[in-house]
């Protein structure tokens, strides 16, 4: 059996192209002998000139020698042109030939810089599992480098024969080790309000792994990151930490579905809330019950919780405090006073998330960490907010999940909204997403959205915050399969396929892009952008 590297992914839940991919895993871990490894998600980058190249490739075949096959899967249908073999996308086509040619060359060049590495054989392998080409000669690849519907069954056959097995080489170890620095991978908890485990994957090394080996006294780290940078998950290591050891964590964020979120998936033995909800337990401990229907209800309740001096069942041993720029100082000093010393002291925050405006919190005697790379977000995203925020400049597009371009739509009144919408599930659904992968996200709150006050869009039933709360403080959604959501609720969540929609806005300034910031860095796997025409022709003329 051939060793698949990174493993784990037999206990990935997957949707979409990724689900394919996963599929021919299964093919590769059963049809190749323990003579091949194989690595996925391999993703590279590298410098021409003043121009970053981008790219992926979708599976790396390693023999024992070192020798290597690389494979393209190209999942469904596939056009054959003069030119060449062609795959469409939304709004433009791809040519097959130029992307294994782009893909070998890159990695030949890359193999070539290192200086250390002995020469190894490279080749390369077109996979369409869907698709039977009709006439190889013109395909722009020799028919011995493509494996088509017709022949599937034969994958691992034609790769053993591209790809013999060999003996271990001088170059064997370092191949791997190449190969390794490129996709050091870990598994990735993300969810969409509590369904099941979606697939993310992160170099590893990051955010969760080395914040956590810093030792100082007092421990007060304040984590600066960006999103997708893995704030959340550190946030999830320190609160089972703390946990192991006996002690008990307190995570306090702004959003509430991020809060019910983090409560899902964090072990039992600490609390997770959100900062009304701290307030409302505080209240409750005393033997008072807040009066949710009154108009100033949360005012009253931060007020009075404020009074109450603070029981020991509310003293903690680790605070971690997410969303720190939707924070006051009033608030902070609040969630700190739950602190049994000496606690661990935690501060996650992204200032570009800032959608109140908030002034920054003064952490004096803080240690600061800053973490720039991305590891959510689908790198066309990365790249298009790069040239709409020049902050973002340093940040790093490091997500390894293969994903299209963002697709854009546009309207000028209401129902071509509602049209575009509809349009926008319907692609989402016919590229394998299912309705709980997806999430409609609105650009304004509740009050300003065309979207939010509507139960059903066509056939598609939507699940949406009603703006009422029941007896004890939990929200009410209405019934529907399909998540809509403010992209001030949905802000600290994610979702596979994110459709932003009713983005309008009169000029590109900093809460526009503030606003765009969040909503498409929800995105994991597909973004579609619906835009109002004329902020469409502001975002255009900024990212060219």
């Amino acid at each position: 059996m051939a060793r698949i590297i990174p493993d784990g992914w037999r206990e990935l839940e997957v949707t979409g192209a990724a689900q394919r991919e996963i599929e021919t895993l299964s093919l590769f871990a059963a049809g190749l002998s323990d003579d091949y490894s194989v690595y996925h998600a391999v993703h590279w980058t590298g410098m021409d000139g003043s121009y970053a190249i981008y790219g992926e490739i979708d599976f790396a075949v390693v023999n024992r020698a070192g020798d290597l096959l690389l494979v393209e899967q190209k999942s469904g249908f596939l056009q054959e042109t003069p030119d060449g073999l062609v795959k469409q996308y939304p709004g433009r086509s791809k040519s097959v030939p130029v992307q294994l040619s782009r893909m070998v060359s890159n990695l030949r060049g890359k193999l070539a810089a290192r200086g250390d590495i002995p020469s190894v054989h490279t080749d390369a392998l077109l996979y369409c599992p869907d698709y039977i080409v009709h006439s190889p000669a013109t395909a722009g690849l020799v028919p011995e480098r493509i494996v088509d519907a017709r022949q599937r069954d034969r994958l691992c056959q034609v790769i053993e024969r591209l790809l013999p097995a060999r003996a271990e080489s001088a170059a064997t170890p370092k191949i791997h080790a190449f190969l390794r620095n490129l996709i050091q991978l870990d598994s990735d908890v993300s969810a969409l309000m509590g369904h099941a485990r979606t697939m993310v994957t992160r170099i590893s090394g990051g955010l969760a792994h080395w914040a956590r080996r810093l030792d100082f006294e007092p421990f007060h780290l304040r984590v600066t990151g960006t999103a997708g940078s893995g704030k959340t998950q550190l946030a999830l290591a320190e609160f089972r930490a703390t946990i192991n050891a006996g002690r008990r964590p307190l995570y306090v964020c702004y959003n509430r579905p991020l809060a019910d979120h983090f409560q899902r998936i964090a072990p039992t033995g600490g609390l997770a809330c959100s900062y009304h909800q701290l307030c409302d337990q505080r209240v409750r401990h005393a033997g008072e019950t807040p009066d949710f229907t009154r108009p100033d209800a949360f005012e009253r309740l931060q007020q009075r919780a404020s009074e109450l001096p603070v029981a020991e069942p509310f003293l903690f041993d680790t605070i971690i405090i997410d969303e720190g720029q939707d924070f006051s100082e009033h608030w902070r000093d609040f969630v700190f006073a739950h602190a049994r010393p000496p606690a661990r002291l935690l501060w996650l925050e992204d200032p570009l998330q800032n959608l109140y405006a908030r002034a920054p919190i003064p952490l004096p005697g803080w240690v600061t960490l800053h973490a720039r790379g991305n590891y959510r977000s689908p790198r066309p995203v990365v790249e298009m907010l790069r040239r709409v925020l020049p902050e973002l400049l340093d940040v790093e597009a490091v997500s390894p999940i293969a994903a299209d371009e963002i697709d854009i739509l546009t309207y000028t009144d209401t129902p071509g909204l509602f049209a575009k919408v509809k349009e926008a599930v319907r692609n989402c659904y016919s590229a394998g997403f299912k309705k709980h992968d997806l999430a409609i996200v609105s650009y304004h709150g509740r009050q300003q959205s065309n979207l939010m006050p509507l139960d059903r869009l066509g056939q598609i039933t939507l699940r949406r915050f009603t703006g009422h709360y029941d007896l004890f403080g939990q929200p009410i959604y209405s019934a529907g399969d399909v998540l809509l959501e403010s992209v001030y609720r949905f802000k600290g969540q994610a979702a596979p396929a994110i459709i932003f929609a009713e983005v309008d806005f009169d000029q590109l300034d900093d809460k526009a892009v503030r606003k765009l910031f969040v909503g498409v860095t929800r995105s994991m796997m597909k973004l579609v952008l619906i835009l109002r025409e004329k902020s469409a022709a502001h975002l255009f003329e900024r990212i060219g």
